[in-house]
């Protein structure tokens, strides 16, 4: 089994998640606020609990999504087509996994057809799938690049994250120009250099 499937069954299981109710996950909430030192009950927190655990939802929505149903319809119908197809910078937002701080950046995907093509939209969707959870980046980076190997087989691919990491820019180092770059290739985006440059020529500014 795949490292990207281990970690999709993994995340599945609900197990954790039946036994906290949102009441429990907005009383948590509440004991945060009144731990950094603010009173929970005033008119302005009031509403915070609620609205925190309603962003989470959106935050972390990639657990309930399943790569390989999201891959799963191909198009055979290519009229011989048989170069690479790349799409790239697209735009997500995540969060660390060390201090659930905001992780905003952009990942370019390409890959070499194997007699089927995926709809692009398709590709954004895997993306957003491994993004709205709790992350780090290289991770990320090999869960895209796994589940699109794994389910459709092309004859390479590669993924290339871009990524500013608000852990490193609003707390400890405080470098807030930096920003992380990382990729991986599989199949002939491993082995021929000049596809593989061709990919990362494409995805240049």
């Amino acid at each position: 089994m795949s490292s990207y499937s281990s970690i999709t069954k993994a995340f599945k299981r609900d197990d954790v998640k039946k036994k906290v109710t949102a009441e429990e996950a907005e009383k948590a909430v509440e004991t945060i606020i009144a731990w950094i030192g603010d009173d929970p009950k005033r008119e302005g927190l009031l509403e915070t609990p609620k609205r925190v655990i309603k962003s989470f939802n959106e935050h972390f929505a990639g657990y309930k999504e399943n790569p390989s149903e999201i891959l799963s319809k191909t198009f055979k119908e290519i009229q011989g087509y048989d170069d690479i197809v790349v799409l790239k910078k697209i735009d997500f937002e995540s969060h660390c996994e060390h201090h659930m701080l905001p992780i905003i950046g952009n990942a370019s995907v390409g890959y070499l057809p194997n007699k089927s093509i995926v709809g692009i939209s398709k590709l954004a969707r895997i993306v957003n799938t491994f993004a709205k959870r709790l992350q780090t980046q290289e991770i990320m980076t090999s869960q895209i690049i796994n589940a699109i190997h794994d389910n459709l087989n092309p004859i390479g691919v590669g993924v290339v994250i871009e990524a500013d990491h608000h852990c490193m820019k609003t707390r400890g180092v405080h470098k807030k120009n930096s920003m992380m770059v990382t990729s991986q290739f599989k199949g002939s985006f491993s082995t021929d250099e000049k596809l593989r440059n061709r990919f990362l020529d494409f995805i240049k500014d």
